[in-house]
């Protein structure tokens, strides 16, 4: 073996005694106590250990634009158009520098996995897509990325963000999202997106239903779709800021709807928090959707991040461990199971929503493993616990030195 992780509490039984994994070749050959073999070692003394956390949903290559960006005034952050009034200067060298800032801070707080939505448009044509792929081939030793595009400022009024998604397609973008919520025809850019997911073989993972009352919502119309073209499991939406706002009733009723559907959801609690609930100044609503109410109605989740430093989310160090944390502070997520379960949308589930096959501490998957500063799945939420050791298919990425104290 080339390498042992030792007394290791998988997050999968953290209940259960600690293990060792054994590594040979990059993959897992062995997990069991007291591995007997002459190997390089890593201790992980009894604390928890996971397949790596897996980021769903974020946005590289507009990160860390805040200082170039017109300043926000009054209630509404208008980030949409001071974004976009920016997107001329990006260059295929400055969007890599960004985006890699970003992307080593994932990785430094135990992201392994890893889909980016990059958005196409006239204002960046392929050069941000030119970023990201390189990113993907030069940070491979420590992530591996998946990019999703998507038509962030239309499709159906936008033909050229049309041929940009079908060149990135055919470029190898795994996966195609929707903006609906900025096209004059939201219906028309939801069928041709599916139209081109069918055509290219590759998941759709949208930004949907953000907003501020559950009025005219897409997603009826992407689980119809789902289930007409049998697409369930492959098909995510992103937000969903609308669910938050619904009567109970009906929110349960939605659940149900999306579960049998076979559409995941993805939380991202930081953007959704700054970004809803801009029309009220007294008792102000959070936007969030209770993923774990979806959850319990047997809808997929994941919690992520989305947007770094700039008009969506001016804030950020780009742990997925603290949005979870957030997440449960602001649905009022405390008993533990639940706590469990929002660590679960950073591991196992998100990996489920991203269709991977050798996600997990098993025998023959990738040696990617993450031992953070934590017992149990729900401490490591409770507490922002930190990533204390990363390794990428057997090979150490990271390592976090526990804070120490110097008493007298």
């Amino acid at each position: 073996m080339d390498l042992v992780v030792r007394n290791a509490r998988l997050a999968s039984a953290p209940e259960a005694p600690p293990v060792d994994i054994g590594i040979a070749d990059g993959k897992i050959v062995a997990i069991q106590p007291g591995l007997h073999v002459e190997a390089p070692s890593c201790d992980a003394e009894g604390r928890l250990t996971c397949a790596g956390l897996v980021e769903t949903h974020i946005h590289l290559e507009k990160s860390r634009i805040a200082d170039r960006c017109a300043p926000e005034t009054g209630r509404l952050p208008m980030a949409m158009e001071r974004v976009s009034a920016v997107k001329h200067t990006f260059t295929v060298e400055d969007a890599y520098r960004r985006a890699a800032q970003t992307l080593e801070g994932c990785i430094k707080f135990g992201a392994t996995r890893m889909r980016p939505h990059v958005e196409l448009d006239g204002g960046v044509e392929m050069r941000t897509f030119d970023a990201v792929a390189a990113l993907k081939r030069d940070y491979a030793w420590a992530i591996d990325i998946e990019l999703c595009v998507f038509p962030q400022e239309g499709l159906t009024n936008n033909p050229r963000a049309d041929e940009l998604l079908v060149e990135a397609l055919k470029r190898g973008a795994r996966a195609i999202g929707a903006a609906p919520n900025f096209d004059p025809d939201h219906a028309g850019q939801i069928r041709r997106v599916f139209d081109l997911a069918r055509e290219f073989d590759v998941d759709i993972d949208m930004h949907l239903d953000s907003g501020n009352s559950p009025d005219d919502m897409d997603i009826h119309l992407v689980c119809e779709l789902t289930e007409k073209y049998k697409l369930g499991g492959r098909v995510a939406i992103g937000h969903g800021c609308k669910y938050s706002t619904m009567k109970v009733d009906g929110f349960h009723k939605l659940a149900s709807r999306i579960a049998d559907a076979g559409v995941a959801v993805t939380s991202l609690p930081a953007t959704d928090l700054f970004m809803q609930g801009r029309d009220q100044t007294d008792n102000v609503r959070r936007g969030v959707v209770d993923v774990n109410a979806l959850v319990e109605h047997g809808v997929n989740c994941s919690i992520s991040t989305n947007n770094v430093l700039n008009p969506f989310t001016p804030l950020g160090d780009c742990s997925l461990i603290r949005m979870a944390n957030l997440q449960a502070n602001v649905c009022q997520i405390g008993h533990p199971k639940r706590l469990r379960e929002c660590f679960a949308m950073l591991t196992e589930r998100s990996a489920r929503l991203m269709n991977l096959k050798d996600y997990g501490i098993a025998v023959g998957n990738p040696a990617d493993i993450v031992v953070i500063d934590a017992m149990t799945p729900e401490q490591a939420v409770a507490e922002n616990a930190a990533p204390l050791v990363v390794f990428k298919r057997g090979v150490r990425t990271v390592t976090r030195a526990r804070a120490e104290l110097h008493r007298p």
